[in-house]
């Protein structure tokens, strides 16, 4: 739980691969390769994470090539701080960099656990057609 008297704040920064291999390991997704992490988050075009007393509770990114095509990345939460608005805190951040960033006609995307499509319906994503693979696309 969040003690009161200690500040969240928002950095606009990339995790370490450290900071994002727990994230992931908290969340219940598999593991990845250092190596492999530490060249993905190199190439991140923007990211923020949510600390606490030094300590990394969740993190967002957009990926992409930065003309044509953005996406949505790890938005990760570590489940003990879900529930407490660090998502859409995340995700306010992440659209305002997407909006200020990418030009009319990019394609804006993200990949979505399910039952999660009425959180990103707020930032205008909708699910691809039927045959599409599982994936939201904004506006």
């Amino acid at each position: 739980m969040q003690d009161s008297d200690t500040q969240i704040e928002l950095a606009d920064r990339i995790p370490t691969v450290h900071e994002y291999l727990s994230l992931r390991k908290a969340v219940g997704w598999h593991s990845l390769p250092a190596a492999s992490v530490e060249h993905g988050l190199a190439h991140t075009l923007y990211a923020v994470c949510v600390i606490q007393a030094g300590q990394v509770l969740g993190c967002g990114r957009v990926t992409g090539d930065g003309g044509i095509y953005f996406y949505i990345q790890d938005l990760l939460v570590k489940p003990q701080f879900q529930g407490q608005g660090l998502a859409t805190r995340i995700m306010q951040r992440l659209m305002n960099y997407v909006e200020s960033n990418a030009q009319q006609g990019a394609f804006i995307g993200l990949m979505s656990a399910p039952g999660l499509e009425k959180f990103y319906g707020r930032y205008g994503f909708r699910l691809f057609p039927r045959e599409s693979p599982a994936m939201l696309i904004w506006k």
